[in-house]
């Protein structure tokens, strides 16, 4: 079973399925092809993490990008900048890991040659696509300072269902299935990055680009194992948000106030240091327990008040289970939108701007530095039962807010057990996030507190009744994308397969194979 934000990209992955391919190399098809058909998400041009559970074992896998050798934080703070530029600017951006990431996951759990895990990608990139309806609307909305870029996508994706075609990007993955890392890294695109970046990356930069499986990290809860990926990958906050708020009385009924006011609480009591907790050094698995004992900072009957030092955030999140029970939670990043808004022109690659988690504090532990990950929003999601078998892939995206989100999804199916039904019901039921002022990645560096965004179809008395214990409370509309695309499978106990996707993402699908 593939579930993703993209009708075509699901198809992909269970066409692998159907031909014999596990959950990874059904995982690698799939991103392979919203990397075509989704450049507003995501792409080869930026970052990857995925978790893999098989025969009892969780795997982790980090393929977040390094800033290049060439980046000088003190020119960009002498020329004034507080912050690193979102669009445009080259230090934003950090070597792209995902083509490393399919590589070190199709040479560690692939079954099936690379050609035939693109293949479905390639033809989509080759033959054409129709233009979703987020596709379209997202190139309307692009900074008209970026859109020249974006020429060959904005001259084809006019209206929804208008065939794009991508030939540069069918002939780089042609040219990965054949040559692997040195073709990407070393490759067309490699040679058109760093011209375009004046110094910024250097070749031994992309040469040395790798992925690394790191140790993942994980927590009890509600009767499960739950795990997300290391430093610095945000999932930390999930994993202590979902330990505290079973130290709460949650309501039973996920549509109290109280429910939503509780682990709005669990999340602030864990979340609002971490400019200061998360960075590629941390060590994570370390605080945690300090973390999840935070209780003392939560109220339960009204808004806390502590000091503080989202554009939705763009990304995809896409999960595998295959009838071996092997399962894949993956998710691949441009960070905001198209990303820096810059092109690789000659193979059409938009580049992410991943960049942005970095700090211009002088000294500070996350300070834009050559060879450093910054500090990342994605988390995937796993969860296994107590004998180790697993239970559930999910997670979603939304910057800053993918921590929330996935502490919805994961307490509705766990803790709520009477009010959760499906998975689908699950991931569209009705969402809050935190959300800073300006981006979808300022929620714990701006100056004043979040504001609480409430969908239009969360439950009416979450608005009034927040409100009244002293929440900032915003409504927005019906599945809004900005509180994720999430998708979820789970495995019953008769090892059967139910998933769901999100209506937010408008094309996306679960299909079983």
């Amino acid at each position: 079973m593939i579930s993703s934000a993209d009708a075509l990209a699901t198809q992909a992955g269970v066409a692998i399925l159907q031909k014999g391919g596990n959950a990874a190399d059904a995982a690698i098809a799939t991103s392979a092809a919203m990397s075509v058909v989704a450049p507003h998400l995501c792409g080869m041009g930026g970052d990857l993490f995925a978790l893999i559970h098989l025969k009892g074992e969780v795997y982790s896998l980090n393929a977040a990008g390094r800033a290049g050798s060439g980046v000088n934080p003190e020119a960009l703070r002498q020329s004034g900048l507080t912050s690193i530029p979102m669009i445009g600017n080259f230090n934003s951006v950090t070597v792209p890991g995902c083509v490393a990431g399919w590589l070190a996951l199709h040479e560690r759990f692939g079954t099936l040659a690379l050609v035939d895990l693109f293949a479905t990608a390639i033809d989509l990139a080759e033959n054409g696509f129709a233009a979703s309806p987020l596709l379209v609307g997202s190139l309307k909305r692009l900074d008209e300072s970026i859109k020249p870029n974006f020429a060959e996508l904005t001259a084809q994706a006019t209206e929804v269902g208008a065939t794009v075609k991508r030939p540069g990007l069918a002939r780089t993955l042609r040219a990965i299935a054949t040559s692997g890392h040195k073709a990407f890294y070393e490759g067309e695109f490699a040679s058109g990055l760093i011209k375009m970046s004046n110094g910024v990356f250097s070749r031994d930069d992309l040469a040395n680009a790798k992925a690394t499986w790191d140790k993942p990290l994980s927590i009890s809860a509600y009767g499960h194992q739950i795990w997300s990926t290391a430093a610095p990958s945000q999932g930390y906050l999930f994993l202590a948000a979902l330990a505290l708020s079973e130290k709460l009385d949650l309501p039973d009924d996920p549509d109290d106030s109280q429910w939503a006011h509780l682990l709005i609480e669990a999340s602030l009591a864990v979340g609002h240091d971490r400019p200061d907790v998360l960075h590629d050094r941390a060590d994570l698995a370390a605080i945690l327990p300090e973390l999840a004992n935070r209780d003392y900072l939560v109220d339960t009957k009204f808004a806390s008040q502590r000091q503080h030092p989202g554009a939705d955030g763009d990304t995809t999140y896409m999960c595998a289970v295959d009838k071996n029970s092997m399962g894949v939670s993956l998710i691949n990043s441009n960070a905001s939108g198209f990303g820096s808004g810059l092109v690789e022109q000659q193979t059409g690659i938009n580049l992410h701007n991943r960049g942005l988690g970095f700090s211009l504090v002088k000294g500070h532990q996350s300070e834009l530095t050559a060879g450093r990950q910054p500090p990342h929003t994605l988390c995937p999601a796993l969860i296994t039962r107590k004998d180790g078998t697993l239970f559930s892939v999910l997670g979603t995206m939304g910057g800053d807010a993918q921590p929330q989100i996935v502490l919805q999804l994961i307490t509705r199916l766990l803790r709520n057990k009477s009010a959760a039904r499906t998975p689908a019901e699950i991931v569209n039921a009705g969402r809050w996030v935190l959300r800073g002022p300006t981006t979808g990645f300022d929620t714990w560096t701006a100056s004043e507190s979040p504001t609480i965004q409430i969908e239009g179809h969360a439950p009416n008395n979450w608005i009034t009744e927040l409100a009244a214990r002293g929440h900032k409370v915003e409504q927005r509309a019906k599945f809004d994308s900005g509180f994720g695309h999430a998708n979820a499978i789970v495995v019953l106990d008769d090892a059967t397969l139910v998933g769901g996707a999100d209506k937010r993402s408008v094309v996306g699908s679960c299909q079983g194979a």
